[in-house]
């Protein structure tokens, strides 16, 4: 039989005269956090909100026009559509709070944040998972504080992929592409023509259109090659998130890097600082230098002035998380671009290179083209401090420039509408207050039964959502009715309230989703008990070319099929945002294994805690510094210098202890009133004192603290007076380099070992600075307490010498010391090469010892 042709109509509707801003409210990302602005949408008409994924642009485009007609005459509609618009044009006209205008003037200054991915909603699909949504939360959160601030980004046609799941448990990819008129984006116009930029490629020049993406008051530009101008290849580059090989990856990268920088210069933006959020932005440093060159600068003084007022932020401790380029792709990618900037290939090269090897780390480039660094949690900032310690190759890791901001969530996106409204009761200024500690100590005055009924409201929807899914998912599949039933049946029983755990992240390896099923039958002893039984939901996407991450999805798809845990552990398909939010507010305890320390921060948990469940992780990430022995259960990780298959054994008999011995219990202990009271007791110990340590809010203001505002000056000082500190300090640090191979520091004469508590000791010790002058070095005693008493301070106490003579040609540097400890502690000597100029006294990685 002959299969007929089917042609694409698509009859849309007209917005009524007096609904015409919905259109501008679907056009402004600030739907992806304002409840109100979402429930307009779906008040209109619910199911078709649901079948196109909650995007309000498409919405508008598919509804029926009757629907509109009638809610431009219905008055309760009418009445909340007055109310969504003045709470948002309130929102637009909030400037900033005094606290960003005394450190960042508006007037002044501008913060430029370049990152791959951007997740703010999952109806706008340009992220994969966590660098995706921090990113996103950070754009929010900078939104809500008034911050002067440009996010640039790459505008993906496909996004990443959606995952199904098939019978027998594998991973199948798929790719949706997105039209520009279904995402809340406008092409960026100059006089009256598309924005366009081009980056030189090998034999070729790309051509990238600009998008522009409004997040409640501030910008995002998206690059986009989909252009006609652009051979077939060319246009797929931004085709995907993730897709393609190295040489693709490349590309994207210089799209990100040098064309993003561009758009800014297009768009007369002129950022004062620069913030790149993981390596594959880095190459902005390069196009930077290139302008600055172009005013006459040399590179060397170019890239002071850049790196002064650039932040880098790494987010993963784990090697694969950073894109490597092989020396010859490096070549060839940026072959045209250097020839055309007068960028020198060896240098460049340089600036990438990591342990003198033939390959370029994008990590690498980020780090040396910039002066302020950080980790994403405290411990990933030490662990970053070590795996990055080659770029300051003679300091010790603990003392080099990488800092840490631990990451937060964006609140008003991942709490649920109904702890908000709670909230809006008990202490109606909370939404101002998300970074007062002693302010959250209102969560203890509300009653536990009200506080119990909004946990037990939002778990039933949860539960519905969850149900819903698994009856799509065994549908395709062709699962029977009765495997449906069965694998529903602990999660939609009201009335058994039954303790549901939820694990839902990147199927990485090193997150080791498959930990608590170490010991099987010990884990199906605890889940199936018949009076307190036990739910694990899984949920979470592998690369597709992760093999070992899509085999741990088999193995739970697998383990989900078994008739003896048939219906306590559950897998779902396709993890996104949508389904992060009904996950988040409805479990119980949210599990966390990771290997560590491998979870470089960690969000997920932090998201749930906002909903009041409990965190039962490995201490990595966030949760080494969120976790204070109320607010949820840690797993305390092994000595690293064990064997890992060890490690992995002892932490998952602790992950099953606790869970049989503490959690299940405390849960189930419900005496008269239907609920633990010790239960809620945690659960509130868990939201008052995660809820304002760990929110982008705090991380936003902590960046502004501690790294844009000095950023901003250190920028400005550098292009001073035709940058002349910049041109200073680069010929300074050319000569340093040059000089300190042949540097050498001794004693003179000895160190005395004893004394008493009130008199002094002479340190004295001798340098041959090669040509430098003892102006351009620093030289000083670290002295540490050995034994730690009631009247000891812990730390090192420095104690500089002062250039005092030339002996011989060499430098005599002497100090007088006085014991800062009482009892034995250690002396070190070390010199270094210092400069007033310096962002970081130790940047430049050079350090001699006695």
């Amino acid at each position: 039989m002959h299969k007929a042709t089917e042609f694409r109509l698509e009859a849309r509707p007209r917005v009524p005269d007096g609904l015409e801003r919905l259109e501008e409210l679907a056009n402004n990302l600030f739907y992806s956090w304002d409840h109100g602005v979402r429930n307009l949408f779906a008040r209109i008409d619910l199911p078709l909100w649901q079948k196109v994924e909650h995007n309000p642009k498409l919405f508008l485009r598919r509804v029926a026009q009757e629907r509109l007609d009638e809610a431009s005459e219905d008055r309760a509609f009418l009445s909340e559509y007055r109310r969504v618009l003045s709470s948002y044009d309130a929102y637009l006209e909030s400037g900033p709070g005094p606290e960003v205008e005394e450190i960042l003037n508006p007037d002044t200054e501008l913060v430029a944040y370049f990152c791959a991915e951007f997740g703010f909603h999952e109806s706008f699909p340009i992220y994969s998972g966590g660098l995706g949504i921090l990113a996103g939360d950070h754009c929010k959160a900078a939104s809500d504080l008034g911050l002067p601030f440009v996010a640039v980004g790459l505008l993906y046609q496909q996004g990443y992929f959606i995952q199904t799941i098939d019978p027998q448990g594998q991973q199948v990819a798929r790719y949706q592409s997105h039209f520009s008129d279904e995402l809340p984006i406008t092409a960026v116009e100059q006089n009256g023509e598309p924005l366009k930029v081009t980056v030189p490629f090998p034999g070729r020049t790309v051509v990238a259109q600009v998008w522009q993406a409004q997040i409640g008051h501030i910008d995002l530009y998206l690059l986009d090659t989909h252009t006609p101008e652009n051979d077939p290849d060319d246009q797929e580059l931004t085709l995907r998130l993730y897709g393609g090989d190295e040489s693709t990856r490349i590309s994207q990268e210089m799209l990100l890097g040098i064309g993003g920088t561009r758009v800014l210069d297009a768009l007369g933006l002129a950022p004062t600082v620069w913030h790149i959020n993981e390596g594959h932005a880095a190459f902005q440093i390069l196009e930077r230098c290139r302008q600055l060159m172009a005013t006459g600068l040399d590179f060397d003084a170019a890239l002071e002035a850049v790196g002064a007022s650039t932040l880098f932020t790494t987010h993963t401790p784990v090697p694969a998380g950073h894109d490597i380029f092989s020396r010859d792709l490096l070549n060839h990618a940026l072959g045209t671009y250097l020839e055309e900037s007068g960028l020198d290939f060896e240098k460049v090269f340089a600036l990438g290179s990591k342990n003198g090897d033939e390959s370029f780390n994008m990590t690498s480039l980020g780090l040396r083209g910039s002066r302020f660094h950080n980790g994403v949690s405290r411990i990933h900032g030490s662990v970053a401090s070590s795996m990055e310690g080659d770029v300051w190759p003679q300091v010790p890791p603990a003392e080099n420039p990488i800092g840490y901001i631990t990451n937060g969530v964006h609140v008003p996106t991942f709490l649920a509408p109904e702890w908000a409204s709670l909230f809006d009761i008990q202490a109606p200024t909370w939404q101002s207050e998300l970074r007062d500690r002693a302010f959250w100590e209102f969560v203890d005055r509300i009653p536990d039964y009200h506080y119990w009924s909004v946990h037990k409201a939002l778990k039933q929807q949860m539960g519905e959502f969850v149900v819903n899914q698994l009856q799509r998912q065994h549908l395709r599949n062709g699962t029977g009715h009765s495997v449906t039933d069965r694998m529903t049946r602990q999660i939609v029983s009201f009335d058994k309230d039954t303790l549901v755990i939820g694990f839902a992240r990147r199927f990485a390896t090193y997150k080791r989703a498959t930990l608590i099923f170490s010991d099987l039958a010990r884990l199906e002893r605890i889940l199936t008990n018949h009076e307190h039984p036990v739910v694990l939901v899984f949920a979470g996407k592998a690369h597709p070319k992760d093999k070992p991450g899509q085999h741990l999805i088999k193995v739970i798809h697998d383990l989900s099929m078994q008739p003896s845990l048939m219906g306590h552990v559950i897998l779902l398909e396709d993890y996104d945002q949508a389904m992060a939010r009904h996950l988040l507010s409805g479990v119980d305890v949210w599990l966390n294994t990771p290997e560590y320390p491998k979870e470089a921060s960690g969000t997920s948990g932090e998201k749930a805690a906002l909903n009041g469940a409990l965190n039962l992780s490995v201490l990595d990430g966030w949760w080494g510094e969120g976790y204070d022995g109320d607010n949820g259960w840690a797993i305390t990780p092994r000595n690293l210098d064990l064997d890992a298959e060890f490690r992995n054994e002892e932490e998952a008999r602790d992950l099953l202890d606790l869970l049989e011995f503490e959690i299940v219990p405390l849960y189930y202990n419900r005496a008269s009133q239907g609920y633990s009271k010790g239960w809620v007791k945690r659960s509130k110990a868990s939201m008052k004192s995660i809820t304002p340590r760990f929110n982008s809010q705090r991380m936003v203001m902590d960046y502004v603290e501690r790294y844009y505002s000095q950023a901003a000056v250190q920028g400005r000082k550098m292009l001073a007076d035709e940058a002349a500190l910049a041109k200073e300090l680069g010929n300074w640090k050319q000569r340093v380099r040059e000089a300190w191979p042949g540097v050498s520091l001794s004693v003179q004469g000895c160190v005395a070992c004893r004394c008493a508590f009130d008199e002094t000791i002479e340190l004295r010790v001798e340098a041959n600075l090669n040509g430098l002058t003892g102006s351009d070095v620093r030289v000083e005693c670290l002295v540490t307490p050995q034994c730690i008493g009631s009247y000891h301070l812990s730390g090192d106490n420095r104690v500089l010498l002062n250039a005092e003579n030339e002996q011989d040609g060499n430098t005599v540097f002497s100090a007088q010391l006085s014991p800062p400890y009482p009892g034995l502690q250690t002396l070190r000597l070390r010199m270094y090469p210092f400069h007033d100029a310096l962002t970081h006294p130790l940047e430049m990685g050079a350090m001699l010892w006695v």
